[in-house]
């Protein structure tokens, strides 16, 4: 390692840096901290071994500055003057470690292996962060579109508060993915982020995947568990499709929300926990509180921020730049020739009103990277209904079915509303209703 020894003793300095060059190495010397600072701004340190006492100069004062300079320097704070209360003014400093003096070589080579295997670590995180973001790109967020661009502007500027944040859209928006980018731009991007899907689970196993039980409290509780809550301690509490939270549990999470507080399933015992709660829907909370299904308090502490996030047929300048960018994540991974769209299939794509948003066009490329036989995607190789031509236009009246006009007219109104709520109500029928509808017509 390149080691710097910043003390104002020379013939300590000498002595230290003779057993570091004997163990292989590098050493430099400063007998102050403006002139270790100096040094630092010419030359790359692994580690500094920065004495308390430096003349008129408190080591403890230059630590910060070293660690502004070099936030990668693992700095060794040694005295000859060790307390208990120092040390801990050093670690919460940003000292890596504390050695009292006197200390033997094998202190400073347990010491440097420590840095060595810690430093490895770091890298390996790095690289498995690196490969996770290979592994799921977050283009889905990039746009051109000032509808789509005014929604990411909201949840980030967001992002660094500790507010709820409601994320509303259809499914398939990435509602999921920009919680995700929310979290890493917050200041508990550090802490984990824990994601409970409400549609998945039984209204009593929903409630122990959230705040956890104790063993024996219902059928199939064989041990104790912790819960998602617990486990999001210190970061970010994602709870996707909320308005299918059971009203059981609603007064819960309400009670997490507002105090931070719960109790596992079978147990008496009040615990507290540090957690940002972000939720999304594709419904309507607010017709689902008016419908009683939904608990307005808890809709109100949700809600303290809504970003309503705009479907793919409202975003026309994003999908071929989007559907480009997902060619080329998924030629990489699959190590296939396809690097390009035909002209036809260029149109078809931007053609289509993606009722999937951006959840199908991702499985669009991706099958048309697998089916492509050589360095263009075409047609052929799109799901059926996007390379379908497009559908005449009809007219009242004209020489057209029923199930024609219905279709027409549903597709219109789809490409005219901001969610499939909002559609469904200008055509008089229930979402499920147009969920069915759209699955038949294929739109």
């Amino acid at each position: 390692m390149d080691i710097l020894l910043i003390d104002d003793e020379a013939s300590l300095r000498r002595t230290l840096r003779t057993t570091l060059e004997t163990m292989g190495h590098a050493v430099a010397e400063a007998s102050s901290g403006s002139e270790a600072l100096r040094l630092l701004s010419k030359q790359r340190f692994d580690a500094a071994f920065l004495d308390l006492r430096l003349g008129r100069e408190a080591g403890m004062d230059v630590l910060p500055a070293l660690l502004r300079d070099a936030p990668d320097l693992a700095v060794v704070v040694v005295t000859a003057y060790a307390t208990i209360a120092s040390a801990v003014e050093a670690m919460r400093r940003g000292a890596f470690d504390y050695l009292p003096k006197p200390f033997t070589p094998d202190d400073l080579r347990v010491t440097l292996e420590r840095w060595r295997q810690m430093r490895r670590l770091r890298r390996e995180v790095a690289e498995l962060r690196e490969q996770v973001r290979e592994a799921y790109p977050e283009s889905d967020l990039e746009t051109v579109e000032p509808v789509m661009q005014q929604a990411l502007d909201l949840a980030f500027q967001a992002a660094a508060s500790e507010a709820t944040v409601l994320l509303r859209g259809e499914s398939g928006t990435g509602k999921g993915v920009l919680a995700r980018a929310m979290h890493t731009r917050s200041p508990r991007a550090a802490g984990p982020f824990v994601t409970v899907h409400c549609p998945s689970l039984s209204a009593e196993l929903l409630e122990s995947e959230l705040f956890g039980h104790v063993k024996g409290s219902f059928t199939g509780a064989v041990a104790d568990t912790t819960g998602k809550a617990a486990a999001a301690d210190g970061g970010t509490l994602f709870l996707d499709e909320i308005a299918d939270l059971p009203l059981t549990v609603q007064p819960k999470l309400l009670r997490l929300v507002q105090d931070k507080a719960y109790e596992r399933v079978g147990e008496t015992r009040t615990r507290v926990v540090d957690v940002r709660i972000l939720t999304a829907t594709n419904r309507d909370l607010q017709a689902e509180t008016a419908a009683g299904r939904f608990r307005e308090d808890l809709y109100y502490r949700l809600n303290v921020i809504d970003v309503e996030l705009p479907p793919l047929r409202r975003r026309p300048g994003d999908v071929l730049p989007l559907a480009r960018r997902l060619l080329r994540f998924f030629g990489r991974q699959s190590a296939k020739p396809a690097e390009a769209f035909t002209p036809a299939a260029e149109a078809a794509l931007a053609r289509y009103s993606w009722p999937g948003n951006v959840r199908e066009l991702r499985n669009a490329v991706e099958r048309g990277v697998i089916l492509a036989a050589g360095r263009e995607i075409d047609l052929a190789q799109l799901p059926a209904p996007i390379g379908s031509p497009p559908p005449a236009r009809v007219e009242i009246g004209g020489r057209v079915t029923l199930d024609a006009l219905e279709s027409e007219h549903i597709r219109r109104v789809l490409a005219a509303t901001p969610s499939l709520d909002e559609a469904a109500t200008v055509l008089g029928i229930d979402p499920s209703t147009l969920y069915r509808k759209r699955k038949r017509y294929g739109l």
